[in-house]
């Protein structure tokens, strides 16, 4: 039912899909202690508390607007995303040099890989969905133009590296949980995280550019700002010490639109089998 819903859902404009995200979010947030509590921690524990109303809006607009960018045609989704600071990211295509993409799931995340492959060739690393039904949706919506799968396992890890030696981007999302052996833990906005190893073993494989992306939501349905940041710092010492600097990143990153942070989401949790982490890490 999901995909016809999504297909009739892709018709209307991006303000009257938004303002359904908005009652969603809210709808959510009020039928769902567990999703109320982690997402009111979460927040808070960050120091955003002060965002929590925006932020269940926000929350059902992410959803809601999936519909518009896997769905609707692609020069229409394109037509309502502006780049900020493109420039910069062509003068490191034209020097040859692989590009890595970290993407948080911060503002309108999936329509970032969509912007970027209209003006250069990008793969993504990709884990299929749960539901089998939404496999060819999302799969169709995210190998569009220049864009290109590879799957989330060791296969998918060597595609990537292999682009990188060719000078060829790719994109990452680097604040999901891996699983049991793929991270470190390290401080998330003040509290331990079981956090991925692999960007910043790709980065130093490839010798690549780190360069980090979000797609703001304008207020009001009226688009998104896909906004380019340079990374500006070094991933040296140890993993630990390697992963805690991207998740600073991510935090500055964040810091900027606080509401549009996929809150919701369980950061901090413990991965089958992987031990508690140190008492150091919480410093």
């Amino acid at each position: 039912m999901l995909v016809p819903l999504f297909r009739t859902l892709s018709k209307l404009p991006l303000p009257v899909l938004h303002v359904m995200g908005a009652g969603l979010g809210w709808f959510v947030y009020l039928a769902s202690p567990s999703y109320r509590k982690l997402m009111r921690t979460n927040m808070r524990a960050a120091g955003f508390g002060q965002h929590l109303s925006a932020a269940i809006a926000e929350s059902g607009k992410s959803i809601i607007e999936l519909a518009f960018v896997w769905c609707a045609p692609p020069e229409k989704v394109a037509s309502m995303a502006t780049d900020e600071n493109w420039d910069y990211v062509q003068s490191v295509i034209d020097s040859g040099r692989g590009i890595m993409f970290l993407t948080p799931h911060l503002g309108c995340f999936e329509i970032t890989a969509q912007q970027i492959a209209l003006r250069t060739k990008l793969t993504v690393m990709y884990r299929p969905p749960k539901q089998a039904a939404l496999k060819p949706l999302i799969e169709g919506a995210r190998a569009r133009n220049n864009l290109h799968l590879a799957p989330a396992n060791l296969s998918g890890v060597r595609i990537l590296a292999k682009c990188l030696k060719r000078g060829e981007p790719i994109g990452v999302l680097p604040d999901q949980v891996p699983q049991q052996g793929e991270g470190v833990w390290a401080p998330f906005f003040g509290r331990p995280a079981y956090s991925m190893t692999l960007p910043a073993k790709l980065a130093q494989l490839g010798n690549a550019e780190i360069i980090l992306v979000y797609a703001e939501r304008r207020a009001g349905g009226k688009g998104f700002i896909v906004r380019f940041v340079p990374f500006g710092q070094e991933l040296a010492g140890s993993p630990a010490e390697q992963a805690t600097t991207i998740n600073h990143a991510m935090e500055q990153l964040i810091a900027r639109c606080p509401a549009q942070y996929f809150w919701s989401y369980n950061r901090y949790k413990q991965p089958g089998g992987v031990p508690a982490p140190d008492a150091q890490v919480d410093a």
